[in-house]
């Protein structure tokens, strides 16, 4: 259950707008000035905020300004009279999830802050980027070093990027990175998930629509493009777009002009496009439920990032990452994590990628009692290794009939070796020679396995011991 912090200086519309929404079954808070809302939201947080443009005291831009600085997932929505559109507009630009304008439609305050939480749902994770973008992606090795220069490459070039990747592997942390490495980074980045908008308002989401132009437009509203113009739109989960709105959207490309809703006006638009998805979109193409043509025009610059599984020399500069930031976020002072348990994250295959990760370590940090994690404060899957999760890359066990006997049998037997591997190195506080001697294998041998199970991509230049 979603839970919404409403702010609004008016008695009579915080009653209103908190009525709604516990009726929709959201836990709501209410403030009733600026200095209120900051104090509830840092002691108790908040999925979604509502908040009045003028307020006493501390306003609608104020608390957008001090939401993004600290959380920038949680989507502000600001509530404005019809004389203060402009105000609002230029709020969204600068990070504002959308606005409502007074008066508002029951139906539209409900759809909005729906949408909201769905995103803030579907982007609960990420990485949040701290200083420079580019320096907020933590990756080494070869394939993360092509990607870096892909993105120094590009960044300040108008060419539209397709970023693809498993749920969670930080394609909206690339994105960021490629706006704040261009000219355009001084302009709004309009962030839109495609997955969390109904079919029947993606039109009207991207391009916007006029006063009347259906039941419930009161009054002239901007899309995301005319938002983003001078700077880039991001359209995270583009696979999710339907195929009717997938021609309107290749004209835009194409030609840098659309219509709103309701309108006859066209309105041209000097937008940067990044898209990214974790779908393949030529088997997509293939289906017939990806088009040809919008697919060769997104795929300019290709960006395809790794599952954590395959960076296994990441997940200790990311664990760190993650024990400061949650250190500071949930008040704590873990010193760091024990080889063994360190040992086992490296060895855990992440299905949910560096997301599954960042909530794994804040659940961890949360209960931690002692100065450092220990292998204890891990969760029992992750403490039992493979021995609870799929083979290598696989899912679930294969029924009989879908996989010959002999390919299943080697497939057991990785995932029996490397349980035994993980065992032993956890034993072993991460030491490879003692750990050898353990298994009763070479050091050369178990570091061959290492290698090939992604445990460790390069043989140490010298012993451990």
């Amino acid at each position: 259950m979603s839970r919404i912090l409403v702010v609004d200086d008016e008695a009579n519309l915080r009653k209103v707008l908190a009525a709604i929404l516990r009726k929709d079954g959201y836990d709501v808070a209410v403030a009733e000035d600026g200095e209120q809302a900051m104090a509830e939201f840092e002691k108790n947080g908040a999925d979604v905020i509502i908040s009045d443009l003028v307020m006493p005291k501390l306003g609608g831009m104020d608390i957008l300004t001090r939401v993004r600085a600290s959380r920038t997932d949680v989507p502000v929505i600001i509530i404005t009279a019809h004389g203060t559109v402009d105000s609002a507009v230029e709020a969204i630009k600068l990070g504002a999830f959308d606005y409502i304008t007074k008066p508002f439609e029951h139906a539209e305050i409900r759809s909005v802050v729906a949408k909201a939480a769905r995103t803030q749902e579907a982007n609960q994770g990420h990485v949040a980027p701290e200083g420079s973008a580019r320096k907020s992606i933590i990756g080494a090795g070869s394939r993360m070093d092509e990607i870096f220069k892909i993105i120094d490459k590009v960044a300040d070039t108008p060419s539209t990027v397709l970023i693809t990747g498993e749920s969670g592997t930080g394609k909206e942390l690339v994105a960021t990175a490629l706006h704040q490495g261009s000219s355009r980074r001084d302009k709004p980045l309009i962030k839109i998930n495609c997955a969390a908008i109904p079919k029947d308002l993606m039109e009207s989401e991207l391009f916007g629509y006029e006063r009347g132009a259906f039941t419930g437009a009161v009054s002239s509203k901007p899309g995301r493009f005319e938002l983003a113009d001078g700077g880039t739109l991001f359209l995270d989960e583009i696979g999710e777009i339907p195929l009717e709105m997938q021609v309107k959207l290749l004209r835009v490309l194409q030609e840098s002009e659309f219509e709103r809703v309701g309108g006859i006006k066209t309105t041209r638009v000097d937008v940067r496009l990044i898209a990214a998805t974790n779908r393949d979109l030529s088997t997509e193409t293939d289906a017939g439920r990806f088009r040809k043509d919008l697919f060769y025009r997104l795929n300019v610059v290709p960006i395809v990032l790794p599952p954590l599984r395959e960076r296994a020399d990441d997940v200790p500069n990311l664990v760190q990452h993650f024990i400061e930031k949650y250190n500071k976020r949930l008040n704590k002072k873990i010193e760091g994590i024990s080889d063994e348990s360190l040992a086992l994250l490296r060895a855990w295959p992440w299905p949910g990628n560096i997301r599954e990760l960042e909530n794994l370590m804040e659940r961890v940090i949360l209960f931690a009692d002692g100065p450092r994690i220990e292998a204890r404060d891990l969760p029992e899957g992750v403490r039992r290794g493979m021995q609870s999760a799929p083979p290598m890359g696989a899912g679930a066990t294969p029924e009989v009939g879908e996989t010959p006997l002999k390919d299943f049998l080697k497939l057991r037997q990785a995932e029996i070796e490397k349980s035994f591997i993980v065992q032993a190195l956890a034993k072993t506080d991460g030491n490879v020679t003692r750990a050898a001697k353990l298994l009763q294998i070479s050091r050369k041998s178990l570091q061959t396995k290492m290698k090939e199970f992604g445990l460790r991509d390069e043989e140490p230049a010298t012993p451990d011991e």
